[in-house]
């Protein structure tokens, strides 16, 4: 079971090449080197730059020869279907005939590249291509490069370079999505909207199903043992030795007794273990004799309801949540699980985007306070100054902020949140002992447990982002690229005791922009934020959270971008140049969700 290799076991889609090429005899017979050398360039930096959620290089498939009818065209298309193409990407060295060489399946995101030079014309078939999936409705990604380069050139410039891995990381992330589910364990918990699994929009916008546990079904499998027993006591002893228990946050009379405590910690391992098998499944359940519990559903993400059903009965979910979102367990260093608490679906949602984009564990969290730099100086006595200087937003919440997010692991000395594939023995180690487990506040949770209890390493590039709902709108994405940062340990200490201090902490400064209506002002992203709940990921992957969200036809309400880092489908101009955010939204809303 260390490998869990069944996660992915429809294996990981690929990327198509098609080589496009005109037709005429002698003209083919000119380009036809160039073109190919062209196709297999563009394959050599995709398989070098993007990755599979299992660290290995995306497979690239390019058609065999070049395309230059409908024919040839037609082909390809079949041998790309066999192959489970999920992204293609055409290059062009010259001109070719657009109808007749055009990809028409309106699932698949598509970029085309034409070479820019002037003895061929690869950037007038570009412009003839794109023209032509623009007027018949099927958004394609163009990619032009900035200089002209000469005929016996081969190297792909740096900016083309930059955009074709830019759109095959977010045609990854929306292929990826496409036919797997989100597990809805249990219900709405306390009223939160964010709960409510919207089937229409997993179905036509993200291309997904939707399953449904009762959590009472997590109370049978703990009942009459239906999880690996083996993996039970190594997951058991390896929370012993690495988990560090903190000091008890409620008063004397309210505290549990040592023996329901340790109970609790069973009951908690039980939990992660039958969340995981449910998602997923597990074969040696049908050894056990459980033959459709061994099965799973295919998820890719989850949530659990916990509030308040379970949790005034049974252990809070924290540690099921930490530990599956982390990076690390019992098992060794693996592939983050994506597991929502309260069952946010629609943080679910945000947070998968952001880990198949940035490939690291996510920090799920509360959008809990504002701290103004007048406030934070009343309370502390303390003024911030520099990036500290606006203020910072408080991101808290309970359980499922993984631990990779304390930034105990590091490169060339500086904090980061690695890949799963990267990160080292000593440095998931370094995760945990800078982590406490403190038993939960019994007044929220009637049930007992351990939240997870660590304070964010400042100075790592984070996203936040979310997905909301809106009516009359439908989905919306919004993003803030920012900073953690960190507080003299005394004013950390004032400010989280003002709030639920056994919870971990990320302090977070967002990129201002003078004169933004929204990111003028940290104050003016608060008042903005579309929930309580938000994803924060590593990486400054704002642009790249854009491009993808164009593929699904989800418009971006808010984001602190630049306009020149923005990659969407070429058609999005003809909505509007002057005024992107609107015209984001006037394309979304005129071509509907990819999967209609």
């Amino acid at each position: 079971m260390k490998e869990l290799n069944h996660r992915y076991a429809g294996g990981f889609p690929k990327i198509g090449i098609r080589p496009i090429i005109d037709r005429r005899k002698l003209v083919k017979a000119a380009l036809k080197e160039m073109t190919m050398a062209l196709a297999r360039e563009a394959a050599s930096v995709l398989t070098a730059s993007v990755r599979n959620p299992d660290g290995t290089p995306v497979e690239v498939v390019v058609f065999e020869t070049c395309i230059s009818g409908m024919a040839e065209a037609t082909r390809c298309a079949e041998t790309f279907r066999k192959e489970g193409v999920g992204v293609i990407v055409t290059v062009a060295s010259g001109w070719c005939y657009p109808l007749e060489t055009m990809e028409t399946d309106p699932t698949l995101p598509h970029a085309v590249w034409g070479f820019n030079g002037t003895e061929r014309p690869g950037a007038v078939y570009l412009a003839a291509l794109q023209a032509a999936h623009n007027q018949k409705g099927l958004p394609v990604f163009k990619i032009y490069g900035r200089h002209i380069q000469d005929q016996e050139e081969r190297n792909i410039p740096e900016d083309v370079r930059d955009k074709l891995v830019r759109f095959a990381r977010a045609g990854m992330a929306a292929a990826l999505l496409r036919g797997k589910s989100y597990l809805s364990i249990g219900s709405v918990s306390m009223g939160i909207a964010g709960c409510v699994v919207n089937e229409d929009f997993y179905q036509r916008y993200l291309g997904m199903k939707n399953a449904y546990v009762d959590m009472t079904e997590v109370v049978r499998r703990m009942n009459l043992g239906i999880f690996d027993p083996d993996e039970f006591e190594t997951a058991l002893a390896w929370v012993k030795q690495y988990c560090r228990e903190g000091e008890d946050p409620n008063a004397e009379q309210d505290r549990i007794d040592p023996e329901r405590k340790e109970a609790n910690w069973a009951a908690s391992v039980k939990m992660a273990l039958i969340v995981r098998d449910l998602m997923i499944g597990n074969p040696k359940l049908a050894a056990l004799g459980y033959e459709e519990e061994s099965y799973g559903y295919n998820a890719i993400a989850s949530g659990f309801q916990g509030q308040r059903e379970w949790t005034d009965h049974y252990p809070s979910a924290d540690v099921l949540e930490a530990i599956l979102c982390s990076s690390f367990d019992w098992n060794g260093i693996r592939e983050p699980f994506t597991v929502a608490t309260e069952n946010d679906n629609l943080n679910a949602v945000t947070m998968l985007f952001n880990h198949y984009l940035s490939h690291t564990a996510q920090i799920f969290a509360d959008v809990r306070a504002y701290w103004s730099p007048e406030a934070v100086e009343r309370v502390t006595g303390w003024k911030p100054e520099a990036k500290l200087a606006g203020g910072f937003i408080h991101l808290i919440n309970s359980g499922p902020a993984a631990l990779d997010g304390t930034g105990e692991q590091s490169r060339e000395g500086r904090p980061i949140m690695k890949p799963h594939w990267e990160i080292t023995k000593e440095e998931a180690e370094a995760c945990l002992s800078a982590t406490l487990w403190r038993p939960v506040y019994m007044d929220q949770f009637a049930g007992g447990g351990y939240s997870t209890d660590f304070q964010t390493k400042g100075g790592m590039p984070v996203t936040m982002s979310r997905i909301n709902l809106v009516d009359g709108v439908g989905p919306v994405l919004q993003l803030a690229e920012g900073w953690t940062v960190e507080l003299p340990p005394d004013v950390h200490d004032m400010l989280d005791r003002r709030t639920t201090p056994a919870w971990p902490t990320t302090w977070f400064v967002p990129d201002l922009i003078p004169g933004d209506p929204v990111f003028d002002d940290v104050y003016s992203v608060m008042e903005n934020w579309g929930s309580n709940h938000c994803a924060v990921s590593y990486g400054h992957i704002g642009a790249d959270l854009i491009t993808l969200a164009s593929m699904l036809r989800i418009p971006v309400n808010m984001h602190n971008v630049g306009v020149k880092r923005l990659f969407r489908p070429s058609a999005w101009s003809a909505f509007g140049t002057k005024d992107p955010e609107g015209a984001d939204f006037r394309a979304c809303s005129a071509y509907g969700p990819l999967y209609k």
